[in-house]
């Protein structure tokens, strides 16, 4: 199926699509605002090549479930105006992956900053 807008166009939705998210998505702000706290801490903690590979991939993964969920979110809204159980089964599991992620993320921050924190105190 070919596209029936040019590549560059491609990519000012892909950036309508990040704006959206940013400026109507609570959750997905809070998230990017925690993924740059991240990131600080990273370089301050100086973290070494392979914990920051695991780290940017932590805060994607985050980030794009937050974006996929609020897709989902969007067009059930759309299909589905009045609340049905099949509307709020896809609503609810799609937030469920966001909580998942979220969840392994703050696991992941621990291994990753803990002990370099402890390091630094003790």
């Amino acid at each position: 199926m070919e596209s029936k807008h040019s590549f560059l166009k491609s990519f000012v939705f892909a950036f309508e699509g990040l704006w959206t998210g940013f400026w109507k998505g609570r959750n997905f702000r809070v998230q990017v605002v925690l993924g740059v706290a991240a990131v600080i801490l990273a370089v301050l903690l100086k973290l070494s090549t392979t914990e920051w590979v695991l780290l940017l991939l932590t805060i994607n993964f985050v980030l794009m479930l937050e974006l996929i969920n609020t897709s989902i979110e969007a067009v059930v809204d759309l299909v589905s105006p009045e609340i049905r159980e099949k509307a709020k089964v896809a609503k609810d599991t799609a937030v469920a992956a966001v909580l998942i992620s979220s969840i392994f993320s703050i696991l992941i921050a621990c291994f990753l900053f803990l002990p370099k924190i402890f390091n630094l105190v003790i």
